[in-house]
């Protein structure tokens, strides 16, 4: 027979644990964040996939919508979403005056892309200029001599080449046109480099998807589109000879090669250029894209919870990002970029990192 002490004991023990599984019960569960971000659709299948695993890693909800990176640029400017996207970096005096900071998210490379009867993965052979008369309205034949020039034995027919661009302010076609501009004068000073420009021919796509879609409509088409997005939709793409002279194929090896010399300074929002790169392995059409966040905003649960996101991103989303052929951003640069989050972002009158 228990004592009267002993009984005491074990009634309090369980009068607190009854407090505590109450306590458990009615406490509330900490709520879900959503996130939302707007822009570029050269990172998108990345992103699409850091979310999925995000959410299933945090049960926070990143919605990013590919509407391009002009969309993204007016899309935080006017506050409607946390983070834009864009793979043409805003200057530093654009985002000083805007209150705006920009850091790159990831590295990938932009490839012509044909449809063509036998010609597979690397089968045709194309330079900068050729490229650009192209796109120029110049070389109008698939066996134009300048082609067949470039690819002897392979059967080109005399079918007109039909260009396909972009119809939306397109950061893919900024590092396009400014690839083309590096290499061609003509079309330096003809048409240029911006995320719109004036088509001199071609029909127009909106987003990398919708160029990519119109390529595999038609034979004899040309196109221009993030790497993951050829690869996707299984259209071919063309090897490009670089800056050194040698005819290099799109790969994570080829994209790293060409952001091996990338300059990353926070003084200017991590801007960079990574067209024409020197080095024998460089794919000449390289570029990163950006993420653009607002200085100052009052939701701290929120804009915590997106920096918690890249933050994993940048650390534990580096195989997603190799499994879908983007190039991972250094870490000695997620270092700097990480201490611009906490030293110019706040949230609620304090650092949001």
């Amino acid at each position: 027979m228990r004592s009267a002490k002993s009984r005491i004991t074990l009634g309090t023990a369980l009068v607190g644990l009854a407090a505590v599984l109450f306590a458990v019960v009615v406490a509330p569960a900490m709520a879900a964040v959503t996130i939302n971000g707007a822009g570029a659709t050269f990172p998108a299948p990345l992103y699409y996939k850091w979310a999925n695993d995000f959410k299933a890693k945090t049960g926070n909800k990143v919605n990013y919508q590919a509407i391009g990176s002009g969309g993204g640029i007016s899309a935080i400017k006017a506050g409607t979403v946390l983070f834009g996207g864009s793979d043409t970096p805003l200057t530093a005096a654009d985002l000083s005056s805007s209150g705006l900071v920009q850091f790159p998210s990831c590295i990938g490379g932009v490839v012509p892309i044909v449809n063509l009867p036998g010609i597979t993965n690397g089968k045709l052979k194309l330079t900068g200029a050729v490229l650009a008369d192209i796109y120029l309205g110049k070389i109008t034949t698939w066996n134009a001599s300048a082609i067949k020039a470039l690819n002897p034995g392979v059967s080109l027919p005399s079918s007109r080449i039909l260009v396909v661009h972009r119809s939306d302010a397109s950061g893919t076609s900024w590092i396009f046109t400014k690839y083309l501009s590096a290499v061609s004068g003509e079309w330096a000073s003809k048409v240029g480099a911006d995320k719109s420009v004036r088509w001199p021919v071609g029909v127009a796509g909106k987003g990398n998807e919708g160029v990519a879609a119109l390529v595999k409509q038609s034979k004899g088409r040309i196109g221009y589109v993030e790497y993951a997005y050829s690869v996707q939709s299984r259209i071919p793409w063309t090897q490009m000879r670089n800056a050194a002279g040698k005819f290099v194929s799109p790969s994570l090896s080829s994209f790293a090669a060409a952001a091996s010399g990338a300059s990353w300074s926070a003084a200017n929002g991590f801007g960079t250029v990574m067209v024409n790169a020197k080095g024998a392995k460089s794919w000449p059409i390289t570029g990163a894209s950006f993420v653009i966040v607002k200085k100052s905003t009052g939701d701290y649960a929120t804009a915590h919870a997106m920096f918690q996101f890249w933050d994993w991103a940048y650390k534990s989303g580096r195989s997603q990002a190799s499994a879908l052929q983007y190039v991972s951003m250094p870490l000695s640069v997620v270092k700097n970029v990480e201490k611009v989050w906490h030293s110019q972002v706040k949230a609620g009158g304090k650092a949001a990192w």
